[in-house]
Parts: structure tokens; sequence; C-alpha cells
């Protein structure tokens, strides 16, 4: 459950910088926590220091004055709530924790920081606990990519960045299931037949796009957080079937940037919610 409360913005004044809009990520597997892991030990502080230490934390919205003599330095997210468990109170479910951040605004030749914000979610789990993933959620906030703003050199900046996993095994690849759900926004389905020609012409190795459907798997996970978050509750959807370079929150993290940034091209300005699990764990 929330230490904060899922509406909570402890330590965040929303108004004091442009933002991207909220990034949302929900890690589902199973986890034990360590013997020697502080019992007090909470998933916001966790993150807030992985943030912090590796530079990604934007601190310019934290709560204090300057009688408190603060050094603020831009980032990639400002902090807004974490937890265990289910945030909504839900018991019959395996997700282990979740964090909510706002994203800062996007460079014009970056992709939203899906694989930072990724990293920093596992990196603090798995501090507390033995992590096994076996799905991965996160809410994109599209609305906030603009894709007329993207110089020529980088129309879809993630792709940029794909070489960083060349040279990976070939046992490494994993089939995946990819859901990506616009809500009661009919964005998705506009654009799923011109999204998934992207994916299988995109020249990339790290995902191989195979095919894609509009019934959505019963094993898929439901949100994760409130409709107040984004235009649900989930109705317009597709799923896209595919080979990813490894399962892992990096990789998971890359293609989610691109389908973000593609999705923009394409005209979608609303959120949307990232599914992603091994085909046969879902």
């Amino acid at each position: 459950m929330s230490e904060g409360g899922i509406t909570a913005q402890p330590g965040v004044a929303p108004a004091a910088r442009r933002t991207a809009g909220t990034m949302f990520a929900a890690l589902h597997g199973t986890w034990v926590p360590h013997d020697w892991s502080d019992p007090e030990a909470d998933a916001y502080s966790l993150f807030h220091h992985r943030s912090l230490a590796m530079g990604w934390l934007d601190d310019r919205s934290a709560a204090g004055d300057f009688g408190d003599r603060m050094l603020r330095a831009p980032g990639l997210w400002g902090m807004n709530d974490a937890g265990w468990g289910h945030p909504l109170g839900t018991d019959d479910t395996n997700l282990v924790s979740w964090f909510q951040v706002e994203a800062s605004a996007v460079a014009d030749d970056r992709p939203l920081p899906v694989q930072p914000f990724l990293r920093c979610a596992v990196d603090a789990t798995a501090l507390a606990g033995a992590l096994t993933l076996s799905a991965l959620q996160v809410l994109l906030p599209v609305q906030g990519l603009f894709d007329s703003q993207r110089p020529a050199y980088a129309p879809v900046p993630a792709t940029r960045t794909g070489p960083w996993f060349a040279g990976r095994a070939p046992r490494s690849r994993t089939s995946v299931a990819i859901g990506l759900n616009s809500g009661q926004d009919p964005a998705i389905p506009a654009i799923a037949d011109n999204l998934a020609d992207y994916l299988g012409s995109a020249g990339q190795d790290v995902f191989t796009y195979r095919s894609h459907d509009f019934a959505v798997p019963d094993t898929m996970p439901g949100p994760p957080f409130g409709d107040h978050l984004w235009n649900g509750p989930p109705g317009n959807g597709v799923v896209v079937y595919g080979d990813l370079v490894e399962w892992s929150c990096d990789a998971a993290g890359w293609v989610a940037e691109i389908l973000a940034d593609a999705a923009a091209r394409l005209g979608a300005a609303t959120p949307l919610l990232l599914t992603i699990a091994p085909e046969s764990r879902q």
C-alpha cells in the first residue's frame, strides 16, 4: 500500500516547473524480503535515494525554503509517491511495488526517460528483497511529447540508443506480449496498424515485431492506478507480439520509449498504459 496515498504528492509543487506528465511503474512477480533488510525501509525513500544517486532526480520543486539552504538541480523526474503491494489495495495480485513520478519536460532529441525510471524502480525493489520480474506496467505521458519539435536527426530518439543492446547472447531473446491501451480515448485502435508497420520496418534488432491483435488476453493485469491518472477505464487497446533482445527492465524500457514516440508521431496525445510480459508468464 502507499506510504503517502496514491493521490498525495509529498514534497512536490506541481505548478512550479514545466513537466511532461505523470509516469507510473508497477512491477509484477515474486519478491522475498532480504533477512538483513531494514523492515522500516519504504519504497519511496529507496527510489528517492537511487534517483538522487544517479543524478536523475529533479528537486527544483521539492519542499523547503531558502532557510533550508537546499541546492536545487534539474533532472528527469520529480518525486510523487511509491509503495509496496497494490496501490488500490487489491490482494489477489502479484504486484510487488509501484512508483509514481512527474516526468520533467523532455528535451527535443531525447526520449521519455522510461529506461532510467524502470532501472531505479527495479533497483529500489531489489535492494529490499529478491525480485523475479514477471511483468511490467508503465503509464506513458505521450501527451507531453511533441513530434513537431523533434530534430531531423532524432525523429524517434530512442532508436539512437539501440546499439547499447548489441552483442547480447542469442539465447537471451524472449518472446513477449506488449499491451498498449489508451483507455476511453480511441487513439490506439486508430493508429495500431501504422504502429505495427513502424515496428516492423524500424531497422533495429532490439525488438522484432511478429504480429498484433486487438483481443487483449485475460491474463494481462488491469491498470494498477485509478482512472484519474489517465482516460480510464481501459477500453481501446492493442497487443503487439514479438521477440525482445532480453527480458530486462532496460530492454522493456527501450521498447516503451520507442512506442511512446512512435505513437506521438502518429497523432496520439493521451496517456497510454503499456503492459509487457514474456508470453509464457502472462
